[in-house]
């Protein structure tokens, strides 16, 4: 073979020997010097921990970048594709919160395809506003669980390449199937992102294929979420949207993602039907939509979409439907209607699934007992059922089910002992009987479930004294919750040591019948969520709880005995809830050492002062509710620095001086400020800002005088407005026609004058105050004639929209995890009495304009406020007749026209009003027969007496042409009533506000 033949024979094999050393070379490059002084720096960022060690262990400077942990390469060029630091729990240097928490040297990495922080601790920071849209490449950014608060930054929403995203929390359920399950983060302090623009963040994003947002929360909710996924994200296959506040309906246009195999919006704010197209989606494997407001009926044909493997609509308390027959091949492995209207008998075809890993039902219209056929479902790990269609006793084949791991029976009637075979369910880590009738002792078997972690038998019947160190033989023992029985809870035998004790995290022992302070917790140095309240126990806190509990970010101890803290004013917590209220705690009020989030409530106390130098503590804080104290001394204006406070009250206390102007003027999160009740002075601050977040401004019953402030019209979602029985003296306030969410309005007891409306005709489209529901005038200056044009433009007190909730309801509390309603105090006169109501709702509509100087007739356009409830137009100089169109108020409970110039006769239609409970005609100058009807007899002599020309019954006048005397009955001193009528409005996750309205029986004439 000649040399030029086997050069060319060899040349193939060379020229792959050649490629194979320059792919060796190339690979074995390392990574450029910029790459490495980008991840040195950001390594320098962190603190320097143990985490940060083990992390960085193989990160020396002078090595090759490509081949530290958590860092991938490309092909050759030394540029870093992939950082993983998540979950390394490592944590960033405090000097470094100034530049963002996330040092920009990450930035540099231009050609990372992966980048994943979540799981480490930047202290609550902000990610840097620039930098992201650096990162063209990235397909894969996951900061899961976060710990930045405040917006997701632009640069985010720019990734065009992105193809999962996450964001989002991770979140577990404290108590679940409750009214409202308490839902919580593993993350505290409550971090995360909040008022995010959902349609901003996703519109350039449409290589997305996964998105999770838990617990990001939604600056516009509606319909704008649904189609901007259907318009932006074409490709989407995992779609979760946890607890994120969106709303409205799922709608029609999310059909066109057929790529769609997950779907989670749980724990929202969705309303309406659940669509039938997710029969349709054949790629659809999960379908999680509890925790909602749909309603309406629930297509049965996704029940037979063969890939769904989980369906849970469960706790949508409006949804019903009945549960098909299944065929054998079913896919399900998850199957929740708990909670819902879903009714019919169970099918037998049921236990076709065998696959079967978790079942909810709900029982409303089932047999009386279970079927026996659903003990067939051996794979069962959690069962749960919910209904008070469901009664008899716990069924004896529950505890065949030996796979259990998580047993629930809530809101059923359900009766009788647990029986003592409940022992043989050995893997059962969560058992859950609340608001059931079970009684009985709690049998002893219970304590042969050694993996229970989460023990809840809440709102039952069970008797019996409870050693509470008993619980602690259940090793792996981390949530108890005995409260709202007929238990009475004591120590039991305390060990010195907590060696052989659970940890437990959770306990609620409400309404316990317990008389001291529990010596058992001694050592339970792991609670975070302790729940005291209703009991008996007096004295002060034990000094040790203040040390043992560091990390205790829910505390209720309302509704006892205590008279002392136990520690000094400055609490040695970090916490988010604090209930105190309804104690006996004296001296000034306490301030937690952090309270990020935090929602703290002194009510009903006898707390004396507020310590001025701990305010700036409250940095962070929600609300502050400090009402019915003993508070002295002036409203602190270093409340002005809490810039996240929403919610501050500091009614029924002896606070003077006037209201800090900065309070009302230069903050834009406060959305409650209850003051009514004290010794104020001064005028209302003027300048209020263009940003105004108020929903509630309650002042009344101060000594506050001027004028209101126009600058209110700022506070567009201004629902309520209380400055009753004060010094101010004003014009009506026609401006308010500017406030398009207000729907109290209480000006009574001041000075007050002028005409009601505009003072031109040409003005009237300037004063319609179309929202309202309640209007309380009295006891003021204004005259003229009550106006016609003016009352028909009340249009809220016409109807009651369909498609609203019943009860007035404000904005939630952004960033409370606990939700319960804020109670907010007015007085009204309502029926000339005072009536207690637990809600506001928005059938009540009421006007009240007595004691003025109205003169001319009563406006027969009143007719038209279909809605009224209560008229009150006493103590004027009103003529005329009664008019007959008043007959057609037929919701109207309370009609009050006494001390006018009235004269005619009473309509007879009037006593056809079969709402109509209170009427006081009394003090006019009526005549002829009072209407005969069943329901007018049973009215006093009162609502009549005092019109000379009145006969008939109930009067004793009779009708004849001899002259009668009027002689008025001795009347017996009239008991005063205190009646409270509570506006809960939900803040809420939840938290929310009332108002709750305490009167008595009215007296004529000015507040002083």
């Amino acid at each position: 073979m000649s040399p030029r033949v086997a050069q060319r024979e060899y040349e193939p094999l060379l020229l792959v020997l050649l490629l194979l050393l320059q792919t060796l070379i190339a690979s074995s490059l390392p990574c450029l010097p910029d790459q490495a002084a980008a991840l040195l720096q950001l390594k320098r960022s962190f603190s320097a921990t143990t985490a940060s060690a083990t992390a960085f262990r193989s990160w020396p400077a002078g090595t090759d970048c490509c081949r530290w942990e958590g860092i991938r390469c490309d092909d050759g060029g030394g540029r870093v594709t992939s950082l993983d630091l998540g979950g390394r729990h490592l944590l960033s240097a405090a000097d470094n919160l100034q530049s963002g928490g996330l040092d920009t040297a990450v930035f540099s990495l231009t050609s990372l395809r992966y980048l994943n922080l979540g799981g480490n601790d930047f202290n609550g920071s902000q990610l840097p506003a620039t930098g992201f849209e650096m990162l063209t490449e990235l397909t894969h950014l996951n900061i899961s669980p976060p710990s930045f608060t405040g917006q997701i930054p632009a640069g985010i929403g720019s990734l065009t390449n992105l193809v999962s995203l996450d964001l989002s929390s991770r979140i577990y359920v404290v108590n679940q199937g409750d009214d409202g399950a308490t839902v919580m983060s593993n993350l505290l302090p409550s971090w995360g992102f909040s008022r995010v623009n959902f349609e901003n963040l996703i519109a350039n994003l449409g290589n997305l294929r996964e998105l999770y947002l838990g617990l990001v929360y939604m600056s516009n909710g509606g319909e704008g979420w649904c189609n901007a996924l259907a318009n932006s994200t074409p490709k989407i296959q995992v779609l979760s949207l946890p607890l994120c506040e969106i709303s409205g309906p799922i709608c029609q246009s999310l059909f066109s993602l057929r790529s769609l195999s997950v779907v989670d919006l749980q724990g929202n704010d969705l309303s309406g039907a659940i669509p039938e197209f997710f029969a349709d989606l054949s790629s659809l494997s999960v379908l999680q939509l509890s925790r909602n407001k749909l309603d309406g009926f629930f297509p049965p044909r996704i029940f037979h979409n063969r890939k769904l493997t989980v369906i849970d609509i469960g706790y949508n308390y409006e949804i019903y439907g009945n549960l098909p027959n299944f065929p054998p091949n079913s896919s399900l492995i998850k199957l929740h209607v708990s909670g819902t209207k879903f009714s019919g008998y169970i099918p037998s075809s049921i236990s076709n699934l065998t696959g079967l890993k978790e079942l909810g039902l709900s029982a409303n219209d089932f047999p009386t007992e279970l079927p026996s056929f659903l003990g067939m479902l051996k794979s069962l790990s959690l069962f749960e059922v919910s209904g008070l269609g469901l009664v008899g006793s716990m069924p004896a084949w529950i505890t065949n089910l030996t796979s259990l791991t998580e047993l629930q029976f809530s809101h059923c009637d359900l009766s009788g002992s647990l029986p003592s075979s409940i022992g043989n369910l050995k893997n059962l880590r969560r058992l859950s009987l609340f608001k059931s009738n079970f009684s009985g002792n709690i049998p002893l078997q219970i304590f042969n479930l050694t993996q229970l972690h989460s023990l809840h038998l809440p709102l039952n019947n069970f008797v019996g004294i409870v050693e509470l160190t008993s619980f602690w033989r259940l090793p792996y023992l981390s949530h108890l919750d005995l409260s709202n029985n007929k238990l009475s809870v004591v120590d039991g035998l305390v060990n010195d040591s907590a060696v052989s004790s659970p940890k437990v995290t959770l306990l609620r022992l409400a309404s316990c019948n317990i008389l001291k302070f529990p010596n058992a917790l001694r050592h339970q140095d792991k609670i975070d969520f302790l729940d005291l309240s209703n009991n008996q126990i007096h004295g002060a806190i034990p000094p040790w709880a203040w040390e043992t509990w560091k990390n205790l970010f829910f505390l209720d101890l309302s509704n006892n005995k205590f008279t002392s803290l136990g520690h000094d004013t400055l609490l040695p917590l970090d916490t988010r809830y604090i209930n105190l209220s309804y104690n006996m705690f004296e001296g000034p009020i306490p301030i937690p050492e952090e309270s990020t989030a935090s929602q703290l409530d002194y009510s009903n106390n006898r707390f004396s002062s507020m310590p001025f130098d701990l305010i700036p503590y409250l940095a962070g804080a929600l609300s502050l509710k400090v009402s019915m104290n003993n508070v002295s001394g002036e409203v602190p204006s270093t409340f002005c620095t809490v810039k996240s406070l929403q919610i501050l009250d500091l009614s029924h206390n002896i606070l003077n001086g006037s209201i800090p102007s900065c309070l009302m003027e230069n903050s834009s999160t406060l959305k409650i400020i209850n003051l009514r009740g004290n010794q104020l002075r001064g005028e209302l601050p003027h300048n209020i800002k263009e940003d105004c977040a108020f929903e509630a401004l309650d002042f009344g019953y101060n000594w506050i005088e001027g004028t209101l402030p126009k600058s209110l019209v700022a506070c567009k979602n201004l629902v309520l407005l209380d400055v009753g029985n004060n010094q101010i003296r004003d014009s009506f306030p026609c401006w308010m026609h500017l406030l398009p969410k207000l729907q109290v309005l209480i000006l009574k007891s001041n000075r007050f004058y002028g005409q009601l409306g505009p003072t031109l005709a040409k003005d009237e489209d300037s004063c319609e105050l179309q929202d309202l529901r309640i209007l309380d005038l009295a006891s003021n200056n204004f005259s003229g004639i009550l106006p016609g044009g003016w009352f028909i433009k009340l249009k809220s007190m016409m109807s009651v929209s369909s498609n609203e909730t019943l009860v007035m309801k404000d904005g939630d509390t952004y960033g409370a995890f606990y939700h319960k309603p804020y109670i907010f105090t007015t007085r009204v006169t309502y029926k000339g009495l005072d009536l207690t109501f637990t809600k506001i709702l928005k059938t009540l509509v009421l006007i009240d304009v007595s004691n003025n100087r109205f003169h001319g007739s009563i406006p027969e356009t009143i007719a038209t406020l279909s809605m009224l409830s209560s008229l009150n137009m006493s103590h004027n100089a009103i003529t005329g007749p009664i008019p007959n169109q008043l007959a057609s108020l037929h919701q109207l409970e309370s009609l009050d026209l006494s001390s006018n110039k009235l004269s005619g006769e009473i309509p007879k239609k009037l006593a056809s009003l079969d709402f109509l409970s209170t009427l006081n005609l009394s003090d006019n100058m009526l005549e002829g027969i009072i209407p005969e009807s069943p329901h007018f007899l049973t009215l006093p002599n009162s609502s009549f007496i005092r019109n000379a020309g009145l006969c008939g019954p109930p009067l004793s006048n009779e009708c004849s042409n001899k002259s009668t005397s009027n002689v008025m009955p001795h009347l017996s001193e009239e008991k005063s009533a205190d009646v409270m009528l509570f506006l809960f409005v939900g803040l809420g996750f939840g938290v929310g506000f009332a108002i709750a309205i305490v009167v008595r029986k009215p007296c004529i004439g000015k507040y002083t």
